[in-house]
């Protein structure tokens, strides 16, 4: 499992201290991104679901010399503000954050958005937006000398895209989300990015029916003719955090192969 290297930039964010939220397994984009973080020097701490998922995320965690690995729920009444504790004590500072969570109970993704219910949907708010304001909210005293936090949306959010449904209308809040935060964080130095990575062979993708024809036509139409992969969106997203970048924030960066100009 090696973390690759970049011998001209790998010293890039040294000193640097992220947390990293959505990793499930090696196949995440939360993983791709951790790993791009770690070769550009900086130390992550990684985050698991629940005991179930921990088997398949301690190795990845172990991989990157994760100085922290904890439990985080965020359904679970007070485990996000024990990470964000955990962080303050161990190590004082925050300088990227990266949500890469969201969840639709099945009745409610399944279905036609006009037919959710009132359950489905908060449920689906929660985990997919609420919880990205939450962790910006806690780490925003955490990010003294500016910071940069991502979190992961869909272009389902612009555009019906058959079969993404309630998760569409999630993921619009997400961005007006990140607009709204980028504006209150940024006269503290603290940028606020959605990534909108291209259809992408994830478990969270597996739960997206006909997913298959979808990436088969994302790829026959993209312009540059190919998918996406973990390590494409880990690149794009690590340059954001780099000081190079700095003036770059509020909007959303698609790594899709130039999918979304196609109509």
């Amino acid at each position: 499992m090696n973390i690759p290297v970049f011998p001209e930039t790998n010293v890039a964010l040294k000193g640097k201290k992220g947390l990293i939220v959505g990793i499930a397994n090696d196949q995440s984009i939360a993983w791709g991104c951790a790993k791009a973080f770690r070769a550009l020097g900086a130390e992550v701490a990684v985050t698991y679901l629940n005991e179930k998922a921990r088997k398949h995320v301690e190795p990845l965690a172990k991989a990157l010399e994760s100085p922290i690995f904890m439990p985080l729920d965020v359904m679970v009444e007070g485990e996000t503000e024990k990470v964000f504790e955990h962080i303050k004590k161990e190590w004082g500072q925050l300088d990227f954050l990266l949500h890469s969570i969201a969840f639709s109970p099945k009745a409610a993704l399944h279905g036609r958005v006009v037919d959710v219910d009132r359950e489905g949907f908060q449920k689906t708010m929660d985990v997919s937006c609420w919880s990205f304001m939450r962790m910006a909210h806690l780490a925003e005293p955490l990010m003294k000398n500016g910071g940069t936090i991502f979190t992961m949306t869909y272009y389902g959010s612009q555009m019906v895209v058959k079969n993404y449904n309630v998760m569409g209308v999630a993921k619009a809040a997400l961005e007006a989300a990140v607009r709204y935060i980028a504006a209150e964080l940024g006269p503290k130095g603290i940028r606020v990015h959605a990534i909108s990575p291209g259809p992408l062979a994830t478990r969270a993708a597996s739960g997206i029916p006909e997913f298959d024809e979808l990436m088969d036509k994302a790829q026959s139409q993209a312009p540059t003719r190919s998918l996406v992969s973990i390590d494409d969106v880990g690149n794009a997203t690590a340059f954001l955090a780099l000081d190079g970048a700095k003036l770059i924030t509020g909007g959303v960066l698609y790594v899709d192969g130039g999918y979304h100009i196609i109509d």
